[in-house]
């Protein structure tokens, strides 16, 4: 779990401020919290740097839906199979051609619920079907339940003790069944920052763009080209319109979910931001969210970083 005691009551006081409209938000519940990075320690597993919790607001503490954002613990228990030899990047999976690789970075060939739209490889195709057939793998290949391997792997470790898994949700529970408060989000959040269930070789590689130079729809914001993503995580590139900041920078990656959920890391600015809310995606989230990450940014852009 990241710091939640921040070391610099200026900055926090002046993060505040800047998620303080999360209130004049259209919806009944939300809740944002902002990270500050340290530097990484090491190369090796349990060496990342320091993540605090500089400042949150709302109802971070109230569990809500995660949608999409639950692809994000998908993709790291996956990773961590691949690391315990359970499983390989460049196993096949999916699609004559695929791989987990492929899976992961929605360029397997697979429409957004099935079906066979494109060879592996030439398109972008954003896909819960994708993220289904890995829980299937990792089920069968770990001998373990998708739940148990998850919550095993990484919301145990990581002390996300009030996110919950819903076996129901629409989607699949791999591709979009996590809830949980955003404070749990947030651990999420510093994982993917500072790595300490995986090396940081296998993180580097995460957040690189895989398939290169591939067109797809970045859903609620259109079509790109390319539409670059990693392993589990968009990458944000030059994609404008785009659902972080016009001043993120081009190697901020994260995920955001129908539900009205967000997560995003800036390693630039060694920051990264979680929001949950209790309205659907839609286009007051497509305003709010970049006007707030914008307002963050500029708020802690000459501040020395953590650590």
């Amino acid at each position: 779990m990241p710091t939640v005691s921040p070391t610099d009551p200026a900055l926090t006081a002046a993060v505040a401020a800047a998620i303080a409209p999360v209130a004049n938000w259209p919806v009944d519940r939300a809740g944002v919290a902002v990270l500050r990075l340290g530097p990484s320690g090491g190369p090796e597993v349990g060496q990342a740097g320091p993540v605090e919790v500089v400042a949150s607001t709302g109802a971070v503490d109230q569990p809500l839906r995660w949608a999409s954002v639950t692809k994000p613990a998908t993709a790291l228990a996956t990773l961590i199979a691949v690391e315990e030899g359970t499983l390989s990047l460049d196993q096949p999976a999916g699609p004559p051609g695929s791989t987990v690789r492929h899976v992961l970075a929605h360029a397997s060939g697979l429409g957004p619920e099935g079906g066979v739209l494109a060879a592996p490889g030439q398109r972008r195709i954003y896909s819960n079907a994708g993220y289904r057939l890995l829980a299937e793998l990792l089920a069968d290949r770990s001998g373990l339940s998708f739940d148990e391997y998850l919550s095993g792997g990484v919301l145990g470790p990581l002390g996300m003790t009030a996110t919950t898994l819903d076996p129901g949700a629409t989607g699949g529970p791999a591709a979009a069944g996590l809830a949980g408060p955003a404070l749990d989000l947030a651990a999420l959040a510093a994982e993917w920052a500072r790595p300490t269930l995986i090396s940081t070789a296998t993180h580097r590689t995460a957040v690189s763009v895989h398939f290169p130079g591939l067109a797809g729809v970045l859903p609620g914001f259109g079509a790109f080209d390319p539409c670059d993503w990693g392993l589990g995580v968009e990458i944000r590139g030059a994609k404008q319109p785009h659902w972080t900041g016009t001043t993120n920078s081009p190697a901020t990656f994260g995920h955001f979910g129908q539900s009205g959920s967000f997560l995003w890391v800036d390693p630039v600015a060694g920051l990264a931001s979680v929001g949950l809310a209790d309205r659907r995606f839609g286009p007051w989230a497509a305003r709010a969210w970049p006007t707030l990450a914008d307002a963050v940014l500029a708020t802690v852009a000459r501040r020395q970083p953590l650590g």
